[in-house]
Order: structure tokens, then C-alpha cells, then sequence
């Protein structure tokens, strides 16, 4: 009997040590994700007001769109990067050694995703020797559009038709890119073809009457115009002008509609493709 009550009494007592230790366990497991939560809930507000504080000195000292754009993003990274850390020291994980842990992953995995280290490399070439910047109309490597955003790894281009393109930043940079934009004037060139027979100086008369009536076509540079070539059906009279490059497509086809219409009434002949045949005699 005795010892049926001493037994009795030994396990009543262990399962009361590991209720409380259990209990105390929870008790500590609750403080510390009750903290990992509030870090959380605290670190994104303190992540947003500082990304509005820095958004906002960067658009007081008037940086380009570009480098906004970048600097926000790559600061975004970071800051969630310093609050991942603190959850994890918060909930007991040994910062050092995931700290260690992270850096060889990081190598592993900057091994697997060169190339996106490129297109990082890309996107601070880009903003450095400022190829183009945002609001550029630019023809790149496999696309072409205006640049909307450059970030981190890509440059967002949208097309005429409102398409979204995300263009790498390492071909970007890498790769021939046209940059329409980038002067503030423009040249544009025509061909025009007339019938053979007809008077040349009558013809460049009229295309300096249209470019004169024409204030967005600059007076320096000058105007060209010559004879380009003599085709099989046509006479070809090429036309050069100069204007600014906001006005660069509407003075091209305008000039366009003008030159038909102005021909018609002038009698300039268009001249049809033409093909002579001659019948050999037996």
C-alpha cells in the first residue's frame, strides 16, 4: 500500500512539473511571437514612413524619376531585409549563425542568378551614365517604347499600343539602345517621287512654299532639298528638315498630307510603276 501511494504521489508530481514547465514554455513562446508580431506590425509602419521621408527628399532635391524609382525599391529591399532579421532574433534564432547560413546561400544562389547580379550592375550603369531616363522614347534590345520605370533588375517600357515590357537591365546596358529623346531636335526625311518630264526647280519652289507654312520646321539647320535619284519610274526628290523632337511625327506626316495635296493642285504628277516591253521583230 505504501508503496502504491508513493508511486502515485511520483506521478502526480511529474505530470504537475511538466504541466508548469509546459505552461511556462507557452508562456514564453507566446511573449516572444507576441514581440515577433508587434516588431512586425511596427517595422511596416516604420518601413513606409521612412520610404515616404526619403521619397520625398528626393523629389525636394528634384532627382530624375530614374534614380527615384531605383533608390526606392533598392531601400525597400533593405528595410524588409533588417526586419526579417529582427522577427528572427525576436523569436530566439541566432542571428549570427543565420547570418552565416544566409551569406553561403547567398553565394549559392548569386551563383545560380548571375544573372540578375547583371541586371543589377545594368541598372546602376544606367543610372550613373544615364543613357536614357524615364519619359525617353527609346528602341531597345528586342523592344521599344517609352521608359516608364528603372528598377533594380528591369527598365518597364510602355509601347504605343499600351503594352508593358519588362526589358533586363543587363541587355540594357550591354546592348545598342536608340534614344530618340535624347536631343532636343530631330531631323526628318522624305522621298518623293515624280513623274520623269517634270520641271525640278518648279518642284522645290513648291516644297519651299510648304515648308515655309510650316512654323514647328526649324530655319537653322536649313532645309534640304535635292535631287536624289533617278529610279526606273520615278524621279525621287528628297526632302530634309529639321524640327524639335516633340514635334518630330506630327510635322513628318503632316508634310506628307500636305505634299500630296499640294502636288494635285500644282499638277505634279505621282508617277506609276512602269514597266516597258519591247516585241522582238522576226
Amino acid at each position: 500500500m505504501l508503496s502504491a501511494t508513493l508511486l502515485s504521489t511520483m506521478s502526480k508530481i511529474n505530470v504537475e512539473q511538466l504541466l508548469d514547465k509546459f505552461v511556462n514554455w507557452g508562456i514564453e513562446c507566446g511573449k516572444d511571437i507576441i514581440g515577433a508580431v508587434i516588431i512586425y506590425v511596427v517595422g511596416r509602419i516604420l518601413i513606409k514612413l521612412i520610404s515616404r521621408l526619403v521619397s520625398g527628399l528626393l523629389e525636394k532635391r528634384k532627382f530624375e524619376i530614374s534614380v527615384q524609382t531605383f533608390v526606392k525599391s533598392l531601400l525597400n529591399i533593405l528595410l524588409n531585409l533588417i526586419l526579417a532579421f529582427a522577427i528572427f532574433a525576436r523569436l530566439g534564432v541566432e542571428t549570427t549563425s543565420f547570418a552565416a547560413l544566409l551569406a553561403s546561400a547567398g553565394v549559392a544562389i548569386g551563383m545560380a542568378l548571375s544573372g540578375n547580379l547583371s541586371n543589377f550592375a545594368g541598372g546602376l550603369i544606367i543610372l550613373v551614365f544615364k543613357p536614357f531616363k524615364v519619359g525617353d522614347y527609346i528602341d531597345g534590345p528586342g523592344a521599344s517604347g517609352t521608359v516608364k520605370e528603372i528598377q533594380i533588375f528591369h527598365t518597364i517600357l510602355s509601347t504605343t499600343d499600351n503594352r508593358i515590357i519588362y526589358v533586363p537591365n543587363g541587355n540594357m546596358s550591354s546592348n545598342v539602345v536608340v534614344n530618340y529623346s535624347k536631343q532636343e531636335i530631330r531631323r526628318a526625311e522624305w522621298t518623293f517621287g515624280v513623274e520623269y518630264g517634270e520641271d525640278f526647280e518648279h518642284v522645290k519652289e513648291v516644297l519651299k512654299r510648304i515648308i515655309a507654312a510650316d512654323s514647328r520646321i526649324l530655319a537653322d539647320p536649313a532645309p534640304f532639298i535635292g535631287l536624289g535619284a533617278l529610279a526606273d519610274s520615278s524621279v525621287n526628290i528628297t526632302l530634309r528638315v529639321w524640327t524639335k523632337t516633340a514635334d518630330y511625327w506630327d510635322v513628318y506626316f503632316d508634310m506628307n498630307k500636305n505634299v500630296y495635296a499640294t502636288f494635285n493642285k500644282e499638277g505634279i504628277g505621282f508617277p506609276f510603276p512602269q514597266l516597258t516591253v519591247h516585241q522582238a521583230q522576226d
